[in-house]
């Protein structure tokens, strides 16, 4: 079975028998197929769909060494006619090679992209889970490949995707604690791109706040850390004096999909928006004052969460109770019935497989 863009290799036999899509568990289990293409001689190779499996690398791939690796998440979603839909899958790409850019790595063509997501989406359907809470969750990924040891770019690469059923990311409300020690990006960094190293930047920070009792960390500014920037591994917004702000773009804050979905849900409904700088200063006298009564993350994994309690130097603040919230409650149910088709798509964001 072919195509004209790239071969597909069907898995002989489907584990999805042994899997529990009804409980699923994010990012343990992982579908039959993924999409592997290789980029050298300055140009990608055909690409193909094959059956799920282990790598096999160099000890010098570049990528374990000099950390050329960037990834994307995307999330498709079951539709009540029982077709599955991607969303907004043309904002990730273009992120993904604006990614690419910035860590001197090959773009991938916008059209071949979406080509691979959607044939490996459609060849492993059957793993797209029907749930309120579940969804199969598309991680395309880039890495530099080749076996060398010396800092320069990698004259070859590899680009994949595989797929993951999964449930909710986090289990209810968290308690998140501002941090003014580390930093996640700096200015003139790779704050805005997706990078692996972003990631592994953030690990030891947020274990040492869990040990404190808190579930993520709201990020501050590299410079003063007066400002807030990002809440762990996704975007953050605050409702204060009844608008809806959310900390502004720039190189060192990701330019979230789900991010930008909220805040033009917001403006549909009528609701007052504003991206600026937040301070920290501000966001704790609005705290003290009640003038904040809704705090949530936004990202693709976790969707919308609430944040329940801020941890700020001087102490912990709680938010008013979630079951009394007017605006994260309304914007969620509105973005997830666009996703899962039960509601009108007046902005388009639905690509219907």
């Amino acid at each position: 079975m072919t195509t004209t863009l790239f071969d597909i290799h069907l898995s002989p036999e489907s584990r999805l028998d042994s899997v529990d899509l009804n409980n699923p568990v994010f990012g343990s289990v992982f579908s039959d197929h993924q999409f592997r293409m290789d980029f050298a001689d300055g140009r990608w190779s055909a690409g193909a769909i094959e059956p799920y499996g282990d790598l096999v690398m160099s000890p010098a791939a570049m990528v374990l060494h000099y950390g050329q690796a960037i990834f994307e998440g995307m999330k498709v979603f079951r539709q009540p006619d029982g077709e599955v839909a991607l969303f907004r899958p043309m904002e990730n790409i273009r992120r993904f090679n604006e990614s690419a850019e910035r860590m001197c790595m090959p773009s991938v063509d916008e059209g071949l992209f979406l080509s691979a997501l959607t044939e490996l989406v459609k060849t492993d359907k059957n793993w797209v889970p029907d749930g309120n809470e579940s969804s199969l969750y598309v991680r395309p990924f880039m890495f530099a490949s080749e076996a060398h040891v010396g800092v320069k770019p990698s004259a070859n690469y590899r680009f994949m995707i595989f797929s993951c059923p999964v449930g909710a990311y986090y289990k209810g409300n968290v308690k998140v604690k501002v941090e003014t020690a580390f930093t996640r990006a700096a200015p003139g960094g790779t704050g805005y791109a997706k990078a692996a190293g972003n990631y592994a930047a953030s690990l030891k920070p947020t274990a040492m706040a869990r040990e404190q009792g808190y579930d993520q960390i709201l990020w501050t500014d590299a410079v003063e850390h007066k400002y807030i920037e990002e809440s762990g591994t996704m975007n953050v917004m605050f409702v204060m004096d009844g608008k809806l702000v959310s900390p502004s773009l720039g190189d060192t804050v990701l330019a979230g999909v789900t991010r930008d979905s909220v805040l033009r849900l917001a403006a549909q409904k009528g609701m007052e928006i504003e991206e600026r700088k937040v301070p920290v200063a501000e966001l704790k006298a609005a705290a003290e004052s009640g003038a904040l009564t809704e705090a949530f993350g936004v990202g693709t994994a976790a969707t919308m969460t609430a944040i329940e309690t801020i941890g700020f130097a001087s102490g912990d603040r709680d938010l008013p109770p979630v079951e009394g919230w007017r605006w994260m409650p309304d914007l969620a149910k509105s973005l997830d019935d666009i996703r899962r088709g039960r509601g009108e798509d007046i902005f388009g964001w639905r690509v219907v497989l």
